[in-house]
């Protein structure tokens, strides 16, 4: 059972760290959380590849980093998650979509491969869907693994450091003559872990099925050893019936002694109380003919009233059934109140507005009179004002010939002043001509600034975006020389091509520095802090080994010279010491125990009786509790190996521990007659069991 958990807490443990992607970058297990709802997303290298035990150290060696890398459907996934990468600003991944692994690289030194030591192509060492083909291809198809390093090396100083090559023991050679290799420490054996879990399911199914076996088994030993325990049970009850009768009827005897002494105290008490109740009795009979006399007179009275409560409850229902009529004709009656009471309010409520509509009426009526009363005066006030212009007209008769010339002046004056207005509006029309153009050639020379500005300020960002400078930075840059357009731009092409030659740029590079600087820093500190509390424990385990060596060499001192005390007392005589072994650590030595019984010669326990081994162990036991007395201590049968004499012995002794309550389990006599107080088990009726005690110290005080 303890291999079955160990090796299924391994298992979840394993099978935890293969779901959370442990070991992996957070890059990768930031990608690989999409995986259930992004479709494209197969896994990572480690997923797909599957080799042999003796393989992996190789092929993880040959993978490096690759281990880590996300295989994708195609390139339309891939970029995907990058951009979710960047997104999310969770770092980079490497992707290998399957449409873009068709033609991967191979071996040109194909004749390599016959050379000592070879074992193969590492793509051909492991095994993988074949679907997955290209990855594997793809990752180790240019790696040739070799058996050892020095077949490795003369293979490629034969090739002129040209291949690249993997032990199976690690070492990694690559072209141009290095060569990576030492101690191999792999804490997440990213490759292994799948093929380990398969190895922890079937221990964990052997461990399984064989601890079912064993505990069947067990259960089957429980089942005899039930069985024995019980005839052993029986057989013990039975060489202990006669002891048991013979102190149940001793404790019976002195019961019923006991009994019928109180019997005989208590005789005279239960006389006095019999004369008390038969004069309590002829009360209660007297009192019992009066209790009959009065029932007698109220079974008739209860008669009567029964009679009157059959006749007020007749009344009670006619009563009830009228209310209930009453309440029907109430209900009624409220429903006409309420429904007059409705009436009422929607009367009320057409007065209030037919009220309110009158008001408004007499108030547009008197408006209305009000203004009939302005008409009047206003007419009054016309009619006078017409008769006063007619009037006027009839005086200016005379004047009307003296009009009519000037008027005839102001027409050729007018007729000037419109031929002169006719010109202007002209002149105003020519120039709102001009105007316009001019607000056209305006607007289109503005439309052209601010498309001038617009691809000035393209190019201010296009400078900041690409080249991180500003405009006045530019400006200081200028070089008066460079005036051939064409040949800046090819300059600028071949720059161009240059750059790209290098490949990609890590634009997280920054990023990425300071997050690992950062990282760095706090993993630093937390070195430097365990390395200052490893030395403070170590301090703190030299003080405690230094105390603990010196408290227990005292300690062991005390318990020796105690030991040699009771051996003493409890063999008559004789010699006990214990001895530390010698040329080695007092905290792991072993102990010897020496013993020489009186007439004996100096012997190891381990040479002694049956009988003397039982006695010296209890000898070293009691000393033990000497320098240290605990208020309570449970003994189970620790003389059974003693004869009569020396039991008597131990009983004794433990008589002399007064700072000790002893409890002892046991079925030696000399122990159970040292005892101050017995208990005992028995079962006179089958199924019953009974208690018995006996109290030996209460027995010798009444002798």
């Amino acid at each position: 059972q303890e291999l079955y958990q160990q090796e299924k807490s391994r298992l979840e443990a394993l099978a935890n760290l293969t779901e959370r992607y442990e070991g992996y970058g957070g890059s990768v297990k930031k990608v690989m959380e999409r995986k259930d709802d992004t479709k494209g997303i197969i896994g990572v290298v480690a997923d797909i590849i599957k080799t042999e035990p003796k393989y992996e150290t190789a092929i993880e060696v040959a993978l490096g980093g690759n281990i880590q890398n996300i295989v994708t459907d195609n390139e339309e996934t891939a970029k995907k998650m990058i951009k979710y990468l960047k997104d999310t600003r969770a770092g980079r991944a490497t992707f290998l979509p399957l449409t873009s692994l068709d033609n991967p690289p191979e071996l040109k030194a194909k004749e390599a491969l016959d050379e000592p030591g070879v074992l193969g192509m590492a793509d051909e060492l492991v095994n993988t869907d074949p679907k997955y083909k290209s990855v594997a291809k793809a990752m180790l198809g240019r790696i040739v693994a070799v058996d050892n390093v020095d077949n490795a090396v003369k293979i490629a100083r034969k090739y002129n450091y040209t291949i690249r090559m993997v032990t199976l023991e690690g070492e990694l050679l690559v072209p141009g003559g290095a060569i990576s290799g030492g101690a191999f420490k792999n804490n997440s054996n990213l490759l292994g872990r799948r093929r380990e879990m398969e190895d922890l399911e079937k221990n964990v199914r052997k461990y399984k099925e064989k601890a079912e076996y064993i505990q069947k088994e067990i259960e089957t030993s429980k089942a005899k050893r039930n069985e024995l325990r019980s005839l052993s049970e029986e057989l013990r009850t039975k060489l202990q019936d006669m002891f048991i009768a013979q102190n149940t009827a001793r404790i019976n005897v002195e019961n019923e002694e006991n009994r019928q002494k109180e019997q005989k105290a208590g005789f005279s008490d239960l006389k006095t109380e019999s004369d008390e109740i038969e004069q309590r009795l002829a009360e209660i009979n007297s009192e019992k003919e009066e209790a009959l006399s009065q029932l007698s007179e109220s079974e008739s009275t209860e008669k009567e009233c029964s009679e009157k409560v059959t006749l007020f409850q007749g009344q009670l229902e006619e009563l009830h059934k009228a209310e209930e009529r009453e309440n029907e004709n109430v209900a009624k009656w409220d429903i006409q109140y309420e429904k007059i009471v409705q009436k009422q309010e929607f009367s009320q409520t057409n007065i209030d507005r037919i009220d309110e509509e009158i008001s408004a009426e007499e108030a547009a009526l008197m408006e209305i009179r009000e203004t009939l009363r302005k008409n009047e005066e206003t007419l009054e006030q016309s009619k006078k004002d017409i008769e006063q212009i007619r009037l006027t007209i009839e005086a200016s008769a005379d004047v009307h010939s003296e009009a009519s010339k000037e008027l005839e002046e102001k027409k050729e004056k007018k007729n000037e002043l419109t031929d002169s207005q006719k010109e202007f509006f002209n002149k105003t029309e020519e120039l709102n001509k001009h105007m316009s153009d001019l607000d056209k050639e305006v607007i289109r020379l503005s439309g052209k600034k601010e498309r001038c500005q617009e691809a000035i300020e393209a190019q201010i960002n296009y400078m900041w975006n690409e080249y991180e400078i500003t405009l006045t930075d530019a400006a200081s840059m200028r070089d008066e020389d460079m005036t051939d357009i064409q040949a800046m731009k090819r300059e600028t092409s071949s720059l161009k091509d240059s750059i790209k030659k290098l490949g990609d740029v890590n634009v997280n590079a920054i990023e990425d520095y300071k997050n690992l600087m950062e990282r760095y820093t706090f993993m630093k500190t937390q070195h430097d802090d365990l390395i200052t509390a490893e030395q403070q424990l170590k301090e703190i385990i030299k003080d405690l080994d230094d105390s603990m060596r010196k408290q227990f060499v005292e300690q062991f001192a005390r318990i020796n010279t105690e030991f040699d005390k009771v051996f003493k007392e409890m063999f008559g005589g004789g010699k006990g010491t214990l001895e530390l072994s010698e040329d080695e650590d007092v905290l792991e030595a072993g102990i010897k125990i020496n013993a020489q019984p009186p007439g004996k010669k100096l012997v190891n326990m381990m040479q002694m009786s049956g009988g003397e081994k039982a006695l010296t162990a209890i000898a070293l036991l009691f000393a033990i509790q000497n320098l240290k007395p605990s208020p309570f201590c449970l003994l189970d049968e620790i003389e059974a190996a003693l004869d009569e004499n020396n039991v008597v012995r131990f009983a004794k002794y433990l008589h002399k521990l007064k700072n000790t309550q002893f409890i002892v389990i046991t079925h030696r006599r000399g122990t159970m007659e040292s005892a101050d107080r017995l208990y005992g088990i028995t079962m006179q009726e089958k199924g019953v069991s009974t208690l018995v005690s006996v109290n030996l110290i209460d027995k010798e005080l009444t002798n």
